[in-house]
């Protein structure tokens, strides 16, 4: 539905900060339902999946070393201190780092952590059900002829805006899966053409998202023998994002970075529709408690998450409601309505969002690649301004701004053609030089 202009006016005045986000103008917003131990208790997923998640990844281990080598078998990233960029781009205090998905192995992407997971849960159902292996076994068996014969008789859907689309297509062709990707109109052309080099069909659609979403749902669960990744209400995918916790806690440890009340950490997440960022908040949580402070980020042209939260109205309403166009360069980010599950645990974990503006993106893009050598998608780059942007939480509530740790995530961009970069960077530096 889109709401008549006398609903809007009701809802501006309700909301006053929606005259801002209709008209396309930077925000940030703080989360007032966020009550920490309390929510954490009463959310539908607990501690004991993300252990059950993270024994998973070890079992598929000898799996994943044995067909994509590169990765030797373990899905991380690294964590690296970015001071260069911090003190040309802003004066704030605290020390700024990038969590590095955009090198994870496999599809240099956030969503491999939830991709893969996904279909790797499944094909374990599958293969236990059918009693071709059991949780004791080794799992390099999965590589096998047999196993892609089995999986060969089952399909997989998925609908996305790209990442998500690479990641199952590129683990569910290698296991024997016949799977289909529904793509949105502002899907990069460079991903669909890999996802057909790996073995996956893909079908282009003209609309957003949410339209390439609801076909691909449609036509995948017509098949008994089908499996739909559904972006918009999955506990895997969820799951799958939240194990980077333990992660990066054992990478601050390493670091001897301490996160307590004295010594905050600040993680800034990109967010498209709310899966990959609420599962990693959902984690950092549950590992470092109220002394994490998780943001969203979101396009200006696509906030979804921002005004489900905001409205409470969850995924029961979208950014074209209010006129908003969910027209964005940031592809990853570029929907409309957020996700149903992972909205509801978010509401209760965020401490706030801000959006920004796809110019910004660039400028990002080119000063980090300038500054530390280190190139990301547009959309990846959306956490870095993260520090100077809650400047006002912070003062608010009275934490010690110099013992900060800042974490941007860097969704993706390791994949990218060396020209889509090239065009990326030169349209950062020509905004750049326009000031």
């Amino acid at each position: 539905m889109v709401f008549s202009q006398q609903e809007v006016v009701k809802w501006k005045e309700k909301y006053p900060i929606l005259d801002d986000i209709i008209n396309l103008n930077p925000v940030y917003w703080s989360n007032p339902h966020l009550h920490e131990q309390e929510n954490l208790d009463s959310l539908p997923i607990s501690k004991e999946d993300m252990a059950y998640a993270e024994k998973l990844w070890e079992r598929f281990r000898p799996f994943l070393r044995n067909v994509f080598p590169e990765s030797d078998g373990i899905i991380e990233s690294p964590l690296r201190q970015i001071t260069k960029f911090k003190d040309n781009q802003m004066s704030v205090e605290g020390d700024l780092y990038v969590k590095c998905d955009n090198e994870l192995p496999i599809v240099g992407s956030i969503k491999a952590r939830g991709g893969l997971y996904e279909i790797l849960h499944y094909a374990e159902c599958l293969a236990i059900d059918a009693g071709m292996v059991s949780a004791n076994d080794n799992y390099e068996v999965f590589a096998t002829d047999q196993f892609k014969k089995f999986f060969s008789q089952y399909a997989i859907g998925v609908g996305s805006t790209g990442n998500l689309g690479l990641s199952i297509g590129t683990i569910s062709a290698q296991l024997g899966f016949n799977v289909s990707v529904y793509m949105s109109s502002d899907a990069k052309q460079w991903k669909k053409d890999l996802l057909r080099s790996r073995g996956a069909f893909v079908y282009e659609f003209s609309g957003d998202f949410s339209e390439a979403i609801r076909s691909g749902r449609e036509q995948t669960i017509n098949d008994p023998k089908a499996y739909f990744v559904d972006d918009e209400d999955s506990k895997h995918l969820f799951l799958g994002y939240s194990v980077a916790a333990f992660e990066l806690q054992k990478q601050l440890h390493e670091k001897k970075i301490k996160v307590n009340k004295e010594n905050p950490l600040f993680v800034y997440l990109p967010c498209g529709v709310g899966g990959s960022p609420g599962g990693i908040t959902f984690g950092l949580k549950h590992v470092f408690g109220e002394h994490v402070h998780c943001f969203f980020v979101e396009p200006t042209h696509s906030p979804s998450v921002m005004i489900g939260l905001l409205t409470g109205k969850m995924e029961n309403v979208s950014v074209q409601d209010f006129g908003i166009d969910n027209q964005t360069e940031a592809d990853g980010l570029a929907v409309g309505r957020p996700s149903a599950f992972a909205t509801k645990v978010s509401d209760k974990l965020i401490s706030g969002i801000y959006t920004v503006e796809d110019n910004e993106l660039y400028r990002y893009l080119t000063r980090l690649a300038d500054t530390e050598d280190i190139f990301l998608e547009p959309s990846a780059t959306a956490g870095l301004i993260g520090p100077a942007r809650v400047q006002k939480y912070i003062k608010e509530n009275e934490l010690p701004e110099e013992n900060i740790t800042h974490i941007a995530w860097a969704t993706g961009g390791s994949l990218v053609p060396e020209q889509d970069m090239k065009e990326f960077y030169a349209q950062g530096k020509r905004l750049m030089e326009k000031g």
